[in-house]
C-alpha cells in the first residue's frame, strides 16, 4: 500500500511531467523539421557516396527531451573506407546543402551547426562502423548510443527520462561540457535505464557511496579513477560519467534525498538569484571579515571547453600558490564572461616580515651544515638557532601582504596557457570593497557565491 510520501512524490511527479512533456504542436513541428533536414541530407550526401546514409540522433529522436529543449542532431555516416579530409570536405558540402544559413563549428572534425524553424540543428559527419570499439572520433560512437537507448526506452520510461532531466538541470548538474561537468543526456538516460524509473534512481542515489560503479552489460570492468563511474554499454573500455565532478554527485545525491524526504515543484525549478548590488557586497564583506582579492583581465577568446578547464587550473595554482605563503583561502571561484575573474577571500592577508625555515636535524650533518652555512653569514636572517635538534632561521618573508604578491609574483603561479598570456598583457588587483567594481559584470555569481547552496 502506497504511503502518504509516496502518493505525494507521485503527485510531484505527474505535474512536473505535464509540464516539460513536448505537447503535440511541438512534437509535430519536430517531425516535420527532421523530416525536411534528413531528405535535404540525404540527397546531398548520395550524390557523393551512394552508400552513406543519414540518421536522427539525440533526445528528440529518442523522444526523450523536454519541451523548449528545441535540438535536431543530423548525423551524415560516411563509409569507413574514405579517408578523414574527404570525410571533412564532403561532411561540410552535405551539411551547408541541409542547413544553406547554417555555420561550421569544429569539434575533433568540422560540422554545420545552425537554426530552422527555431530549432537548433547540427549537421554531424561520422564514419559508419560495425562496433563502437572501432571509432575514429568521439562522435562516432553517437549512432551506436542512439541505437542502444531507442531499443530500451519505450514511453514509460521516455516519461521517466523527462523527469530525470528536469531535476537535473534545475538543481544545475545537466551538461558534460567543462564548465558545467555533470550529467551527460546519454549518462541520464543510462541511468534511469539501468534503474527502472526517476524515483529509483533517486532512491538509489540516497545512499551511494563514490566510487559508484554501474555495469549495464556486465562488461569486464576497466579501472577508473571516478567518483561515479558507468561503463558504456557499446565499449567496455569507457566511463560515460568520466567527465562528472565529485561535486556533482554529491549535488544530485543531497536533492535526490531532499526530493524524497519532502517532494515538492520548487525542486525542479531552476532559481537564479539576482545580481547582488554593490551595497550588498560590502553588507557580506562586513559581515565576514575575511579579506577578497580579485584578479581581473581579459577573458582569453576560446569556446567553454578550452576557457574553463584554464580558468579551473588558474584558480587552484593561485589557490596552492596562496595556501604556500601563508594566505590562507578560505573559498575560491573562477568566472568568465567578457572579463576572467580569479577570485579567493582569504583568512589571512597579512603575515610578519619574517618567516620560519626549519632546517635538517644537527645530527644529519652533511645537510645540516649545508643550511647552518646558507645562513650563518647573512645579516638579514635571525639565526641559525637550534630549536629541539634541528637548525632553525627566521629570514625575511619574500611576500609580507597577498596583495604584493598577486602584484608582483602572480605570473610564478601554476597557470592555464591563454589565462597566463592574458595576464602577461594586463591585470587588475581587487581587494576588499574594491570588489564591487565586478557587480555590473558579475552580479549574479557574486549572488550565489554569497548565499551558496547545496
Amino acid at each position: 500500500m502506497s504511503t502518504d510520501g509516496d502518493d505525494e512524490l507521485a503527485d510531484v511527479l505527474a505535474r512536473v511531467h505535464d509540464r516539460v512533456a513536448p505537447d503535440e504542436a511541438e512534437r509535430a513541428a519536430f517531425r516535420r523539421i527532421a523530416d525536411t533536414l534528413v531528405a535535404r541530407a540525404e540527397a546531398a550526401v548520395t550524390e557523393r557516396h551512394t552508400d552513406a546514409d543519414v540518421l536522427l540522433v539525440g533526445s528528440t529522436a529518442r523522444d526523450t527531451w523536454i519541451s523548449g529543449d528545441r535540438d535536431v542532431d543530423v548525423f551524415v555516416r560516411f563509409p569507413p573506407e574514405i579517408d578523414r579530409e574527404t570525410l571533412e570536405r564532403d561532411g561540410l558540402a552535405v551539411g551547408h546543402e541541409t542547413l544553406p544559413d547554417g555555420r561550421e563549428e569544429y569539434a575533433e572534425h568540422p560540422y554545420v551547426s545552425g537554426e530552422f524553424d527555431d530549432f537548433d540543428v547540427d549537421v554531424v559527419p561520422c564514419y559508419r562502423l560495425e562496433r563502437a570499439t572501432d571509432i575514429r572520433s568521439a562522435v562516432d560512437r553517437t549512432p551506436f548510443h542512439n541505437a542502444y537507448l531507442k531499443a530500451r526506452i519505450g514511453d514509460d520510461l521516455a516519461r521517466e527520462v523527462r523527469l530525470a532531466k528536469a531535476f537535473t538541470k534545475a538543481i544545475g548538474v545537466y551538461g558534460s561540457d567543462l564548465r558545467t561537468r555533470g550529467f551527460s543526456g546519454y549518462l541520464t538516460e543510462l541511468l534511469v535505464v539501468e534503474h527502472g524509473s526517476f524515483r529509483d534512481l533517486c532512491e538509489a542515489a540516497t545512499d551511494w557511496s563514490p566510487p559508484i560503479h554501474l555495469d549495464p552489460e556486465a562488461h569486464a570492468q576497466a579501472d577508473f579513477d571516478d567518483p561515479l563511474v558507468v561503463i558504456d554499454p557499446t565499449d567496455p573500455e569507457r566511463n560515460v560519467a568520466a567527465v562528472c565532478s565529485a561535486d556533482n554527485v554529491a549535488r544530485f545525491q543531497h536533492y535526490a534525498r531532499d526530493l524524497l524526504d519532502d517532494p515538492r515543484l520548487d525542486l525542479f525549478e531552476r532559481d537564479e538569484p539576482d545580481p547582488l548590488a554593490p551595497a550588498d557586497l560590502e553588507a557580506h564583506l562586513l559581515r565576514r571579515g575575511t579579506t577578497p582579492l580579485a584578479i581581473r583581465f581579459c577573458a582569453p577568446d576560446l569556446v567553454s571547453d578550452q576557457l574553463y578547464p584554464q580558468l579551473e587550473r588558474s584558480r587552484s595554482g593561485l589557490v596552492d600558490a596562496l595556501n604556500r605563503r601563508g594566505f590562507d583561502v578560505c573559498r575560491s571561484a573562477a568566472w568568465a564572461d567578457d572579463s576572467g575573474v580569479l577570485l579567493v577571500e582569504l583568512a589571512v592577508a597579512e603575515r610578519p616580515a619574517i618567516e620560519r625555515h626549519e632546517g635538517p636535524p644537527v645530527h644529519v650533518r652533511e645537510h645540516a651544515e649545508g643550511f647552518y652555512d646558507a645562513y650563518a653569514d647573512d645579516p638579514a636572517v635571525y639565526g641559525p638557532f637550534i630549536d629541539g635538534n634541528r637548525y632553525v632561521a627566521e629570514r625575511e618573508r619574500e611576500y609580507a601582504s597577498a596583495r604584493a604578491f598577486l602584484e608582483e609574483g602572480l605570473l610564478t603561479v601554476r597557470l592555464g596557457a591563454h589565462v597566463e598570456t592574458a595576464l602577461e598583457d594586463s591585470y587588475e588587483v581587487l581587494i576588499g570593497d574594491e570588489l564591487t567594481a565586478l557587480c555590473e559584470e558579475f552580479g549574479t555569481e557574486l549572488a550565489t557565491y554569497f548565499d551558496p547552496q547545496p
